[in-house]
């Protein structure tokens, strides 16, 4: 059947983007003897169709080829966006963050990311056309050569790197900037190279039928999910308490948060659903930077709001947004859930989302992640409310692929950096080293084996040492990614509204070498602070109590 059957024309003002045929993934027990899956195609009737569940994972490849599959890569990226129909009137503010700001097309599913520099490089760009071009397209190539061998391609969208006309840019920033949060104004958007990164909107999917529910994306920023074991740690409260719960601790001393977040990251990559649907809930409760949700390409839930004087308190909120949340959980004789049992449907959708993996089976058990778990001090969880002590990820999962790269960093910041100064004194006294240690890339084969290779004991070498900071740059990557959950509605069945979700891992830009000072002195303040303000502790539970009488 033909791939583009059901997918709407794009307007002409861009053109269409490399399709690719989507295959949803089924299983069923019927079907246990197979060695794998059955790849079905979307288009047919689901009666046709065996499902485990009413939830079908949707698994995909990137919607735009990865810049790195060819020589011509940047000329096909060009064509892409024809400098004579581009009109900033058709794109719009979508987002931003420290480094970068996206806009996103108002019509069809593609974003355009440029780079940021701080206000004071208004007027005179800090690099040239071509290093901006360049450092663009590392990104890409860290993207799709160094993170979708440790996350799988499956879930990742590389992108490519395009060059706009000048004064489509310029256009486009004075249209943004209004629109911009006032605390992210202290840098300004990339007006001079005209360069900027083409990716998928993966909050308007190209695969869904506009007369349904619109889409509906929820992008989790799940930070660090594992307690740091390194005999280089110096301060015993990090082996307890993970590093969100201790920084959040810091933010709110700091005025950078109003309200202390009650998630934890232990909780979410724990693999026990319990746990993961309470780090959800707070998620939702407290979203800061790190949840987020989007209907229909729309920003409709996300700490921005949270101040809104409509909104006496966070149950306000929540019920807000349940409110938007109810034609996507009718039951099947159209009764609308009542907010409880609204909110628990879509928490475990999002926990059934996390738990199911790209290309494998999903009731596939076979294999399991078990490292980096346990339970974090800070978390408000409490052990006794288990009903189940399973703590296990299924190895093809998004969380367990996203927790395995986190791990790379094995040493922590403090074993880490008397490498990361070892070779800092080397590239002092001999700076032409730092191509051939690719301090800053290019992000290719060799790079990637650099990785995997590294020893596991210090002989001393300038080698040894680059390539642990490379393993921390790439753990650093993963611990500050997002993961984009998108649910899309399908053809109403018997049973209800059959929905397809799709998995994707955002935010995968190479952390500069140079941010390793940086990390190291974060890493001190916040758990110096912690250490100071650790009266909010929950004390750890003592194993046994003894009751000693005296005589008077």
């Amino acid at each position: 059947m033909d791939p583009s059957a059901g997918v709407r024309n794009s307007p002409s003002d861009l053109a269409p983007l490399p399709q690719c045929v989507i295959l949803v993934q089924t299983w069923h027990p019927s079907h246990r003897t197979s060695s794998a899956p059955s790849a079905v195609c979307p288009w047919a009737s689901p009666r046709s169709q065996p499902l485990l569940t009413r939830w079908e994972l949707l698994t995909h490849t990137a919607l735009t080829p990865h810049a790195s599959s060819g020589p011509s890569a940047f000329t096909q990226a060009s064509r892409v966006m024809d400098p004579d129909k581009l009109d900033h009137h058709a794109w719009s503010y979508h987002g931003e963050g420290n480094r970068s700001l996206v806009a996103s097309h108002l019509q069809i599913p593609r974003v355009l990311r440029f780079l940021k520099y701080p206000a004071a490089d208004s007027e005179n760009p800090p690099q040239t056309s071509e290093q901006t071009y360049k450092q663009i397209q590392s990104i890409v190539d860290f993207t799709s050569n160094i993170m979708c061998s440790f996350i799988g391609d499956e879930f990742i969208h590389s992108g490519e790197v395009v060059k706009l006309p000048l004064e489509f840019v310029r256009q486009l920033s004075i249209k943004v900037q209004h629109q911009r949060p006032a605390w992210r104004c202290n840098k300004v958007m990339d007006i001079y190279s005209g360069c900027a990164l083409c990716l998928p909107n993966l909050t308007t999917p190209l695969y869904h039928t506009p007369t349904l529910a619109p889409p509906l994306c929820i992008e989790i920023k799940p930070k660090c999910g594992f307690l740091p074991s390194s005999k280089h740690v110096t301060k015993e409260v990090k082996s307890r308490v993970c590093r969100f719960c201790m920084h959040q601790h810091y933010k709110v001393s700091n005025g950078m948060w109003k309200k202390r977040s009650l998630y934890c990251p232990l909780d979410l990559f724990s693999g026990n659903r319990q746990r993961m649907a309470f780090a959800i809930r707070h998620l939702i409760e407290e979203p800061q930077n790190n949840f987020k949700i989007f209907k229909g390409g729309q920003l409709i839930y996300s700490s921005r709001d949270r101040d809104r004087e409509d909104f006496e308190d966070s149950a306000d909120y929540v019920t807000s947004l349940l409110n938007q949340l109810r034609i996507y959980f009718t039951s099947s004789n159209q009764r609308i859930s009542v907010h409880k049992s609204l909110l628990h449907d879509f928490i475990q959708v999002l926990v059934k989302a996390l738990l199911s993996g790209g290309g494998a089976s999903m009731g596939d058990s076979s294999h399991r992640c078990t490292e980096g778990r346990g339970f974090c001090e800070g978390s408000s969880f409490s052990r006794e409310r288990l009903r189940h002590n399973s703590q296990e990820l299924p190895s093809h999962c998004v969380l367990s692929r996203v927790l395995h790269t986190q791990m790379l960093d094995s040493l922590d910041i403090e074993g880490l950096f008397p490498l990361y100064r070892r070779v800092e004194q080397h590239l002092h006294h001999f700076p032409k080293e730092r191509s051939r240690l690719q301090v800053d890339g290019p992000y290719d084969e060799m790079f990637l084996q650099s990785l995997h290779k590294c020893p596991a004991e210090d002989d001393g070498s300038v080698e040894y040492a680059v390539a642990r900071v490379h393993q921390y740059r790439a753990a650093m990557t993963a611990k500050d990614c997002s993961i984009m959950i998108t649910l899309m509605p399908t053809a109403e069945e018997d049973d209800g509204h059959q929905r397809t979700l799709s998995v994707s891992v955002l935010d995968l830009d190479p952390k500069p070498f140079e941010s390793v000072p940086r990390q190291m002195r974060l890493d001190q303040k916040v758990v110096n602070s912690f250490i100071r303000n650790s009266t909010g502790l929950k004390p750890p539970p003592r194993e046994d109590c003894m009751l000693l009488f005296h005589p008077v």
